[in-house]
């Protein structure tokens, strides 16, 4: 295998939780916003945007929605937004209408956008020396989330990147084993949960190391476990708040 800085960076992730109380700088700033807007983007449309929240009631409130205690506490806040309201507003004033923008093909792409400017801004942070967590859980209320965010129409919270300087120094969490993951040409149909046991003997052994006291979990049992059975959240709002904003309207 090949090893060179930025491979050892990636290598290496970790997702810090705990940061000191120290702000980034303008430069950290601006190099993180740089490497997002370099991200490849599909079809050059660039759907995507970036809210740095400092405010602290909107910290605040996006940490209650998160329902996680660290976000929004130290370390810089940003909010990736799917953002089609720049292009809407580009073809209104070419004298246009909203064409293909409110389909979900389109919508799609803006996702891919966003989601690879989050990653090309964690592994920018990582390589500087900080840390970062990627905050799925900000979509715990969406409908919510836009009115905290006072959002216009044609955008969209999709993820939050908390970044900083760590204050922690967590262990590698293990992977899904390669030949689990890549396939040649063809589809492995013939998957078992039991290919896995290896796997699940060392998760598990992580999360005894981690914290002795949590129950003993593995791969396979949190998969077949609460975290995928039918239950009724707040989550299940995703559809009905994506298209109260006039994205994916097509979906059905």
């Amino acid at each position: 295998m090949i090893h060179n800085s930025t491979i050892d960076h990636q290598l290496n992730h970790r997702s810090i939780r705990a940061f000191k109380p120290q702000p980034l700088s303008k430069e950290q700033l601006t190099t993180l916003y740089e490497a997002a807007r370099h991200t490849s983007t599909s079809m050059f449309m660039q759907q995507f945007s970036i809210l740095h929240l400092t405010d602290e009631k909107k910290r605040a409130a996006v940490r209650q929605l998160g329902n996680q205690p660290y976000i929004g506490q130290n370390g810089d806040l940003l909010i990736f937004l799917v953002d089609l309201y720049r292009n809407q507003k580009i073809r209104q004033a070419a004298g246009k209408d909203d064409g293909r923008l409110h389909t979900t093909d389109i919508f799609q792409q803006a996702v891919e956008d966003t989601v690879l400017a989050v990653q090309n801004t964690l592994v920018a942070a990582e390589s500087m020396g900080l840390g970062g967590v990627i905050l799925g859980s900000i979509k715990n209320d969406p409908m919510e989330l836009i009115r905290v965010l006072d959002l216009p129409k044609m955008t969209f919270p999709l993820l939050g990147l908390q970044v900083g300087i760590p204050d922690q120094d967590p262990q590698l969490k293990p992977r899904l084993p390669l030949d689990t993951l890549v396939m040649e040409n063809d589809y492995h149909r013939d998957f078992s949960a039991d290919d896995l046991k290896d796997y699940d003997q060392e998760v598990t052994q992580y999360y005894d190391l981690r914290d002795a006291n949590r129950r003993i979990d593995s791969f396979t049992k949190q998969i077949a476990g609460a975290k995928l059975d039918n239950h009724e959240t707040t989550r299940d709002k995703l559809s009905a708040a994506l298209q109260y904003q006039g994205l994916a309207l097509d979906w059905q």
